[in-house]
């Protein structure tokens, strides 16, 4: 199993159980920082369980995840919301405030978390929106009066408000025509490259073989609760796996 130092997450002999369901079984893996990692499986495999667990949204049942450096269960409530600024998320649905305007659904962490004035707060946030491509026009434009693209653009500039440190983006291209789907694709690619001078790492839950080939650094799959494989993407493809080639082949 490929191990790095430094790594952004580190886990170590995680198991998760539900009453007598075992969801995750002893997971050892890292995810190395400044890189596109995908964690890809069936449905059911575990991947939600895991995301939450490197939120620090699930205890583990034993084992540790390690985040940053940081054992996150050690920390308490409040501990842990203050850690998550370090995390961006780009939900499957883009999850925006539907009542907020795109620069107002961009501002609101803003709001949340920070001192910066009106005007401050305002500047920021439509020059996010303009680093993912949403123009000026739509800055004041509902969520419904946007297209599916344009909703993940503007996800995604919420989710980098804060400077994260790591990026999650879960199922990003669900439901998306494949126009739109590789437009989001190549957003996480820029995104990544645009903040690779302050090391922030993506972390991807996906099962869109052909996309995570294209844009991954590694990819593990996740089976019933275990990891499986775990390659860099130039080599996942010649897995020799049973598993990760009935996946791939489907």
């Amino acid at each position: 199993m490929l191990s790095f130092d430094n790594a952004a997450v580190s886990i170590k002999d995680l198991t998760k159980t539900f009453g007598d369901h075992t969801v995750l079984k002893n997971l050892n893996f890292d995810i190395p920082r400044n890189k596109i990692v995908t964690i890809l499986g069936f449905s059911g495999a575990g991947k939600s369980t895991l995301l939450k667990h490197i939120l620090g949204l699930l205890q583990p049942t034993s084992g540790t995840i390690s985040v940053l450096g940081k054992d996150l269960s050690h920390m308490d409530r409040m501990e842990l919301r203050e850690f998550r600024r370090h995390f961006g998320m780009l939900f499957q649905y883009a999850a925006l405030f539907d009542s907020f305007t795109a620069i107002e659904n961009v501002a609101f962490p803003l709001r949340e978390f920070t001192k910066l004035t009106n005007k401050e707060i305002l500047e920021k946030s439509a020059g996010l929106l303009d680093s993912v491509g949403i123009d000026p026009i739509s800055h004041h434009k509902l969520p419904s009066e946007l297209s599916g693209g344009m909703r993940k653009r503007v996800g995604l500039g919420r989710a980098l408000a804060l400077g994260p440190d790591i990026m999650l983006y879960d199922e990003p291209t669900t439901g998306l025509d494949p126009i739109t789907t590789n437009m989001v694709n190549e957003l996480i690619v820029s995104t990544s490259m645009q903040y690779a001078d302050r090391g922030m790492t993506s972390i991807i839950i996906s099962h869109d073989v052909k996309a995570t080939l294209r844009i991954s650094d590694y990819i593990a799959f996740l089976h019933q609760g275990m990891i499986e494989e775990y390659l860099p993407a130039s080599e996942f493809h010649n897995s020799t796996n049973k598993l990760v080639q009935e996946f791939i082949n489907l």
